[in-house]
């Protein structure tokens, strides 16, 4: 049975995944756990992503950079993608500038597994290949304020060097694979489970608070932050025990963990700063307000607080949408 997806428009079976590249994925990720320590080690990325930006920049010819870079101030900046921006990377980029791109994605990786896990076991979803996403850079990286913007299938990835005061990243993030959540062929499906930890912790009481009916949306409209004060739906960090708050923080590292961990750290410091985990409120969606409610029933799960929103959609496959900001 197929089902089309309300934002990207794909049609894609319940279990969606083409096999060949699911067990290709599967394999890679096998591989690099079984590589001994130090072969993981060498193959970290030599320099930060920051500073290969600044390289890619300073080597496009005045024709690419027409293609490439765009304006700081562009409204594009800001926007979420669900396919490149302008042309693909094998259009845009020379071979030495593929791999430099490729350099840049994987240093925003925290390893060589946040890498598979970016990258969808390298098959880039229905992108089905690095060269067919998108890179680009918005601004000057050489002289000031700068986005470096990855997009392509179900991915919007950014990186500002933390030139941009504010949001972490450098603005919205945009991530999804086409199996569901609760698929084993889903390399997000560990997220499913750590926050399904966090239900199953929940008494009948606080369950009612944190079940919610309907949907929280999808898109940049979604992330969008609340004004102070106005109502957040779910349960609050603060009507959690000690031990259900420590998997609510499992749960916000299991999310983490694709990125460097600069990165997670930056996201921690910004929920704390903006009232800690007890400020933030987690919900659990479902459909229809009369259905049992089941394990594999829920098709959306929410984190929200001061300063952030990580917006995650489970059926009928996976989008997460993020938005982080020290000033909401």
């Amino acid at each position: 049975m197929a089902n089309i997806c309300p934002d990207c428009g794909d049609t894609v079976p319940a279990e969606a995944v083409d096999r060949r590249d699911f067990l290709r994925g599967a394999a890679a990720m096998a591989g690099f756990a079984a590589l001994p320590a130090a072969a993981q080690e060498a193959a970290k990325p030599d320099k930060a992503a920051e500073e290969l930006i600044k390289e890619l920049h300073a080597g496009l010819s005045e024709e690419q950079r027409k293609d490439v870079v765009l304006p700081f101030e562009s409204d594009a900046r800001l926007k979420i993608y669900n396919a490149p921006l302008g042309k693909k990377i094998g259009e845009a980029y020379t071979k030495p500038q593929r791999e430099l791109v490729e350099r840049i994605m994987k240093s925003i990786a925290s390893d060589e597994k946040g890498w598979r896990l970016l990258s969808r076991g390298g098959t880039w979803d229905n992108s089905k290949a690095f060269e067919n996403c998108g890179a680009n850079i918005f601004g000057d990286p050489s002289k000031g304020k700068f986005t470096w913007v990855f997009s392509g299938h179900h991915l919007t990835i950014r990186c500002d060097g933390d030139t941009v005061e504010g949001p972490a990243f450098g603005g919205p993030l945009y991530y999804g694979h086409s199996p569901n959540g609760y698929s084993d062929n889903n390399l997000f499906n560990f997220q499913t489970y750590t926050a399904l930890a966090v239900f199953d912790s929940l008494s009948a009481a606080q369950r009612k608070q944190a079940i919610v009916v309907g949907t929280p949306g999808e898109g940049a409209e979604s992330i969008k932050f609340r004004a102070a004060g106005e109502a957040m739906p779910g349960i609050a960090g603060a009507d959690l025990s000690a031990e259900q708050k420590g998997l609510v923080e499992k749960t916000m590292r299991d999310l983490l963990s694709p990125y460097r961990k600069a990165d997670g750290d930056e996201v921690i410091k910004v929920i704390k700063d903006n009232g800690g985990f007890e400020k933030l409120h987690m919900a659990f969606y479902k459909e229809d307000a009369e259905k049992e409610v089941k394990q594999r029933s829920w098709h959306f799960w929410r984190l929200e607080g001061p300063g952030f929103v990580w917006n995650f959609r489970v059926l009928p496959h996976v989008h997460t949408f993020v938005n982080i900001s020290s000033k909401a």
